[in-house]
Protein backbone atom coordinates (compact mmCIF):
# COMPACT_ATOMS: atom_id res chain seq x y z
CA UNK A 1 0.00 0.00 0.00
CA UNK A 2 1.32 3.44 -0.99
CA UNK A 3 0.27 6.07 1.23
CA UNK A 4 -0.20 9.76 0.19
CA UNK A 5 2.46 12.66 1.23
CA UNK A 6 1.40 14.17 4.05
CA UNK A 7 0.02 17.15 3.89
CA UNK A 8 1.11 19.56 7.09
CA UNK A 9 -1.25 22.51 7.11
CA UNK A 10 -1.55 22.69 11.09
CA UNK A 11 -4.57 24.76 12.28
CA UNK A 12 -3.25 28.13 14.05
CA UNK A 13 -6.35 30.07 15.58
CA UNK A 14 -6.71 29.68 17.93
CA UNK A 15 -3.06 28.96 19.17
CA UNK A 16 -4.03 26.45 22.13
CA UNK A 17 -6.92 25.94 23.55
CA UNK A 18 -6.38 25.12 27.23
CA UNK A 19 -8.45 23.25 29.54
CA UNK A 20 -6.23 23.36 32.53
CA UNK A 21 -2.91 24.57 34.13
CA UNK A 22 -1.30 24.61 37.16
CA UNK A 23 2.82 23.94 38.05
CA UNK A 24 2.31 20.33 37.34
CA UNK A 25 0.64 20.25 34.00
CA UNK A 26 -1.08 22.13 30.72
CA UNK A 27 -3.89 20.11 29.71
CA UNK A 28 -5.43 20.93 25.97
CA UNK A 29 -8.24 20.23 23.62
CA UNK A 30 -5.74 19.60 20.72
CA UNK A 31 -7.46 19.91 17.09
CA UNK A 32 -7.40 17.33 14.74
CA UNK A 33 -4.43 18.08 12.38
CA UNK A 34 -1.99 19.08 14.88
CA UNK A 35 0.79 16.63 16.05
CA UNK A 36 1.00 16.09 19.39
CA UNK A 37 4.93 16.19 19.52
CA UNK A 38 7.29 17.61 16.65
CA UNK A 39 8.03 15.17 13.79
CA UNK A 40 11.35 14.91 12.20
CA UNK A 41 11.31 17.65 9.84
CA UNK A 42 11.47 20.80 9.71
CA UNK A 43 8.61 21.31 8.15
CA UNK A 44 7.16 19.36 11.09
CA UNK A 45 8.16 21.47 14.10
CA UNK A 46 4.59 22.69 14.90
CA UNK A 47 2.96 20.99 17.35
CA UNK A 48 1.04 21.25 20.69
CA UNK A 49 4.10 20.32 22.71
CA UNK A 50 6.30 23.18 20.62
CA UNK A 51 3.38 25.42 21.42
CA UNK A 52 3.29 24.68 25.33
CA UNK A 53 7.14 25.38 25.45
CA UNK A 54 6.41 28.62 24.33
CA UNK A 55 5.26 29.40 27.45
CA UNK A 56 6.90 26.32 29.15
CA UNK A 57 10.22 25.53 27.71
CA UNK A 58 10.78 22.74 30.32
CA UNK A 59 7.36 20.82 29.56
CA UNK A 60 7.35 17.31 27.71
CA UNK A 61 5.15 14.76 26.21
CA UNK A 62 3.41 12.09 28.41
CA UNK A 63 1.34 10.54 25.94
CA UNK A 64 0.18 11.34 22.57
CA UNK A 65 -2.90 11.80 20.37
CA UNK A 66 -2.99 10.78 16.49
CA UNK A 67 -2.29 13.84 14.15
CA UNK A 68 -6.21 13.91 13.10
CA UNK A 69 -7.35 12.95 16.36
CA UNK A 70 -8.68 16.15 18.23
CA UNK A 71 -9.33 16.40 22.32
CA UNK A 72 -7.40 15.69 25.74
CA UNK A 73 -4.22 15.99 25.64
CA UNK A 74 -2.13 16.57 28.69
CA UNK A 75 1.65 17.62 28.78
CA UNK A 76 4.00 17.93 31.92
CA UNK A 77 5.88 20.73 32.59
CA UNK A 78 7.87 19.55 35.48
CA UNK A 79 9.90 16.68 35.58
CA UNK A 80 8.37 14.92 38.59
CA UNK A 81 4.92 15.17 36.73
CA UNK A 82 6.49 13.91 33.87
CA UNK A 83 7.54 10.58 35.53
CA UNK A 84 4.47 10.31 37.89
CA UNK A 85 2.11 10.68 34.59
CA UNK A 86 4.08 8.75 32.64
CA UNK A 87 4.10 5.94 35.30
CA UNK A 88 0.14 6.12 35.08
CA UNK A 89 -0.06 5.84 31.51
CA UNK A 90 2.16 2.80 31.25
CA UNK A 91 0.42 0.80 33.92
CA UNK A 92 -2.93 1.88 32.92
CA UNK A 93 -3.92 4.07 35.93
CA UNK A 94 -5.82 6.37 33.54
CA UNK A 95 -9.46 6.43 32.22
CA UNK A 96 -10.16 7.68 28.71
CA UNK A 97 -13.33 8.14 26.62
CA UNK A 98 -13.13 8.48 22.66
CA UNK A 99 -16.14 9.99 20.47
CA UNK A 100 -16.37 8.52 16.92
CA UNK A 101 -18.44 8.80 13.57
CA UNK A 102 -17.97 5.45 11.80
CA UNK A 103 -18.98 4.23 8.11
CA UNK A 104 -22.75 3.21 8.36
CA UNK A 105 -25.13 1.68 10.51
CA UNK A 106 -23.33 -0.47 13.65
CA UNK A 107 -25.97 -3.07 14.50
CA UNK A 108 -25.52 -4.40 18.01
CA UNK A 109 -26.09 -1.32 20.28
CA UNK A 110 -22.97 -1.98 22.69
CA UNK A 111 -20.23 -4.54 22.41
CA UNK A 112 -16.55 -5.85 22.84
CA UNK A 113 -13.48 -5.75 20.68
CA UNK A 114 -10.79 -8.46 21.69
CA UNK A 115 -8.46 -7.86 18.50
CA UNK A 116 -4.50 -8.08 19.12
CA UNK A 117 -2.35 -5.91 17.38
CA UNK A 118 1.21 -5.60 15.67
CA UNK A 119 2.77 -2.84 13.45
CA UNK A 120 2.35 -3.59 9.64
CA UNK A 121 5.71 -3.30 8.63
CA UNK A 122 5.79 -2.92 5.19
CA UNK A 123 3.50 -0.92 5.56
CA UNK A 124 3.84 1.14 8.82
CA UNK A 125 2.55 3.26 10.26
CA UNK A 126 -0.15 0.84 9.87
CA UNK A 127 -1.26 -1.66 12.36
CA UNK A 128 -2.87 -5.02 11.72
CA UNK A 129 -4.24 -7.45 13.40
CA UNK A 130 -2.62 -10.63 14.43
CA UNK A 131 -3.42 -13.49 16.59
CA UNK A 132 0.29 -15.16 16.71
CA UNK A 133 2.25 -11.96 17.27
CA UNK A 134 -0.02 -9.01 18.59
CA UNK A 135 0.09 -7.59 21.66
CA UNK A 136 -3.26 -7.77 23.37
CA UNK A 137 -5.99 -4.66 22.45
CA UNK A 138 -9.71 -4.58 24.09
CA UNK A 139 -12.25 -1.55 23.35
CA UNK A 140 -15.40 -1.20 24.20
CA UNK A 141 -18.23 0.69 21.96
CA UNK A 142 -21.86 1.96 22.56
CA UNK A 143 -23.75 3.25 20.37
CA UNK A 144 -25.06 6.93 20.50
CA UNK A 145 -26.61 7.53 17.87
CA UNK A 146 -27.38 6.26 14.16
CA UNK A 147 -28.82 8.47 11.03
CA UNK A 148 -28.54 5.62 8.24
CA UNK A 149 -25.17 6.52 7.28
CA UNK A 150 -22.72 6.66 10.07
CA UNK A 151 -23.24 6.00 13.22
CA UNK A 152 -21.72 8.30 16.81
CA UNK A 153 -20.62 6.26 18.81
CA UNK A 154 -18.79 5.75 22.63
CA UNK A 155 -15.53 4.08 22.38
CA UNK A 156 -13.35 3.36 25.77
CA UNK A 157 -10.00 1.82 24.88
CA UNK A 158 -8.99 -0.84 27.75
CA UNK A 159 -5.37 -0.80 26.30
CA UNK A 160 -3.47 1.93 24.80
CA UNK A 161 -1.96 0.18 21.45
CA UNK A 162 -0.92 2.14 18.51
CA UNK A 163 -4.07 3.39 16.18
CA UNK A 164 -6.26 0.66 18.24
CA UNK A 165 -9.76 2.27 18.08
CA UNK A 166 -9.45 2.71 14.25
CA UNK A 167 -8.01 -0.87 13.53
CA UNK A 168 -10.86 -2.12 15.78
CA UNK A 169 -13.84 0.05 13.90
CA UNK A 170 -12.47 -0.88 10.68
CA UNK A 171 -12.45 -4.92 12.30
CA UNK A 172 -16.38 -4.35 12.73
CA UNK A 173 -16.83 -3.29 8.97
CA UNK A 174 -17.07 0.31 10.28
CA UNK A 175 -13.92 2.86 9.33
CA UNK A 176 -13.72 5.70 11.40
CA UNK A 177 -15.36 8.41 8.95
CA UNK A 178 -12.35 10.45 7.76
CA UNK A 179 -9.63 7.40 8.18
CA UNK A 180 -6.87 7.69 5.35
CA UNK A 181 -5.28 4.72 6.81
CA UNK A 182 -7.75 2.57 7.60
CA UNK A 183 -11.30 3.79 5.65
CA UNK A 184 -12.12 3.63 1.75
CA UNK A 185 -10.51 6.52 0.70
CA UNK A 186 -6.38 6.87 1.14
CA UNK A 187 -6.30 10.29 -0.17
CA UNK A 188 -8.50 11.27 2.46
CA UNK A 189 -7.42 14.32 4.80
CA UNK A 190 -6.00 13.22 7.91
CA UNK A 191 -6.71 16.22 9.77
CA UNK A 192 -11.15 15.28 8.92
CA UNK A 193 -10.64 11.96 11.13
CA UNK A 194 -13.37 12.29 13.20
CA UNK A 195 -12.17 11.03 16.36
CA UNK A 196 -12.16 12.98 19.57
CA UNK A 197 -10.37 12.05 22.90
CA UNK A 198 -13.59 13.26 24.63
CA UNK A 199 -12.63 12.56 28.26
CA UNK A 200 -9.32 11.79 30.06
CA UNK A 201 -9.49 10.00 33.97
CA UNK A 202 -5.82 10.57 35.94
CA UNK A 203 -4.67 11.55 39.34
CA UNK A 204 -2.87 14.57 39.90
CA UNK A 205 0.77 13.73 39.88
CA UNK A 206 1.24 16.52 42.89
CA UNK A 207 -2.24 15.73 45.03
CA UNK A 208 -3.02 12.30 43.96
CA UNK A 209 -6.58 13.42 43.67
CA UNK A 210 -8.77 11.48 40.81
CA UNK A 211 -9.35 14.41 38.48
CA UNK A 212 -11.42 13.87 34.97
CA UNK A 213 -10.78 16.38 31.79
CA UNK A 214 -13.17 17.03 29.45
CA UNK A 215 -12.80 18.53 25.74
CA UNK A 216 -16.45 19.51 24.05
CA UNK A 217 -16.50 17.23 20.70
CA UNK A 218 -17.05 19.42 17.73
CA UNK A 219 -18.87 17.00 15.51
CA UNK A 220 -20.89 15.63 18.87
CA UNK A 221 -21.58 18.67 20.62
CA UNK A 222 -24.94 17.78 22.61
CA UNK A 223 -23.06 14.51 23.98
CA UNK A 224 -22.75 14.83 27.84
CA UNK A 225 -19.67 13.41 29.79
CA UNK A 226 -20.03 9.95 31.32
CA UNK A 227 -18.98 8.94 35.09
CA UNK A 228 -15.66 8.03 35.09
CA UNK A 229 -14.41 5.82 38.16
CA UNK A 230 -10.73 5.94 39.62
CA UNK A 231 -8.73 2.55 38.75
CA UNK A 232 -7.94 0.50 42.41
CA UNK A 233 -5.48 0.69 43.87
CA UNK A 234 -4.57 3.95 43.81
CA UNK A 235 -1.32 5.37 43.32
CA UNK A 236 1.36 6.21 44.74
CA UNK A 237 2.29 10.15 44.13
CA UNK A 238 5.60 12.39 44.89
CA UNK A 239 3.42 14.24 47.50
CA UNK A 240 3.14 10.85 49.49
CA UNK A 241 6.79 10.34 49.00
CA UNK A 242 7.59 14.43 50.20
Amino acid sequence: MTLAPLRYDPPTQPRLVIIHEDRDMVVLNKPGGLLSVPGRTPELLDSALTRVRETHPGAQAVHRLDLGTSGVLVVATRRKAESELRRQFQERLTRKVYLARVEGSVDQDEGVVDLPLVCDWPNRPRQMVCRATGKPALTEYRVLERDGRTTLVLLLPHTGRSHQLRVHMASLGHPIVGDNLYGPDADADPSGLLLHASQLGLFHPFSGQWTVFHAPCAFAPGIAPVPLSPPDPRPETHHDRQ
